[in-house]
């Protein structure tokens, strides 16, 4: 995953084998602040777009017309999902986050920011 531009926005690019997704780079703060205001650990998911995401999860956060920006911060049609599968790992490398690693079923919070 890396960061790049496309359309005069700034984008988190992510690469999947042959598959190439984008996604809005304003997600990481987002989703760090919903994460802290929820204040405890919140579910993944992790649906593809033409699939219904699991109510109060990181998937469904991603998807809502009540995040900040109102939509899908996934950008490139019909690959805009995933958001709760490929989104959480890169705040965890950054530091921003705590991320269980389970079979299925994994769960994210953030940190608690150092004062």
């Amino acid at each position: 995953m890396h960061m790049g531009e496309k359309d005069g926005k700034i984008v988190l690019v992510c690469t999947v084998g042959k598959t190439v997704l984008h996604y809005d780079a304003r997600c990481i703060d987002d989703l760090l602040q919903m994460l802290r205001t929820a204040g405890d650990w919140v579910e993944l998911g992790g649906a593809d777009e033409q699939k219904p995401a699991k109510e109060g999860t990181v998937e469904a956060w991603g998807r809502s017309a009540a995040n900040p920006i109102g939509g899908w911060y996934g950008l490139k049609k019909g690959l805009r999902g995933r958001f709760g599968a490929y989104i959480p790992p890169l705040m965890e490398e950054l530091g921003l986050c705590e991320l269980e690693h389970n079979a299925k079923n994994n769960r994210i919070r953030a940190k608690s920011p150092i004062n």
